[in-house]
């Protein structure tokens, strides 16, 4: 089984829809910069990959990396209940950030088909319930369908050494789980490239410059994220936490700065989420 790192597996999800489609319909040619999880959980739908068209029945998952270009077509007559799933910030072992090795986008489980469509059940409840802290627990749940899919042997075999890294990636990337894991762990505390060197014994500049190649962005602004990210659920999960108080468990000193960066993430302020308490 290809191997996550238990310390740094956080995927960032970026949407989780589902909807039904009938034909006669065709939808554009398109590829993503992120992963795309697309699960077909009744009917059947025709899937252009690339420029070859394949039917695709239900209880077929097909997996997209970044510049696989697809698309949709339906027959009239036929129709499609399907969930889709983005998300990115996923390393595997040995494998480029962001990407399964996989010879071919579309999979059919065997071993955990059940329990993986159980978990396509769930988060469809999760969704429409739409319970206080729904969408972390959905977010749990997506994990699980990552773990179930790396798990069944119908991907085991579909493993290639075509995207292998060489040794010298291999030791980047082991570079950035350390950092991230750091960043993780001491995300309410005082941190800097500086911190980071003596840490990891290697220098500002170095540490800098391979992050920003590997995950597209510096360890600052990837810390900011993660501190973020961390007083969104506290705001959402806890209605008598003040924007003060969040703003400090997550390593702000300055509650105005900290709405302001918020702000900026998320397009609303802090205080937003608590209105909604009340």
């Amino acid at each position: 089984m290809l191997q996550l790192n238990t310390k740094t597996f956080n995927p960032e999800i970026l949407y989780v829809f589902d909807y039904e489609n009938i034909g006669p319909t065709t939808n554009k040619h398109h590829c993503h910069d992120f992963l795309e999880l697309s699960i077909v959980l009744d009917g059947s739908v025709d899937y252009v990959i690339g420029d070859q068209k394949t039917r695709i029945p239900e209880k077929t998952l097909l997996l997209f990396n970044p510049g696989v270009y697809h698309h949709e077509t339906y027959e009239a007559g036929m129709s499609a209940t399907q969930l889709h799933i983005g998300f990115r910030n996923l390393t595997l072992h040995g494998v480029p950030r962001d990407r399964f090795p996989f010879t071919s986008s579309i999979i059919k489980l065997t071993d955990f088909e059940a329990q993986f469509f159980d978990v396509c059940k769930a988060i469809l409840l999760e969704k429409a319930t739409a319970y206080p802290g729904y969408d972390l627990m959905i977010k749990a749940l997506v994990m699980k369908l990552i773990v179930l899919i790396l798990r069944d042997s119908a991907t085991s075999q579909l493993e290639t050494n075509a995207l292998k890294l060489s040794y010298e990636a291999q030791e980047k990337q082991v570079m950035i789980e350390h950092i991230i894991d750091y960043l993780e762990a001491h995300h309410d505390e005082e941190v800097s490239l500086s911190t980071l060197s003596q840490s990891l014994y290697m220098s500002p500049t170095y540490i800098s410059r391979v992050f920003k190649e590997e995950t597209g962005e510096s360890p600052i602004n990837y810390l900011i994220k993660i501190r973020l990210a961390r007083a969104k659920a506290l705001l959402k999960s806890n209605a008598n936490v003040t924007v003060k108080e969040a703003a400090n468990q997550v390593g702000y000193s300055d509650a105005f700065y900290f709405s302001k960066l918020f702000k900026k993430y998320y397009g609303k302020s802090p205080s937003t989420l608590l209105r909604r308490h009340k």
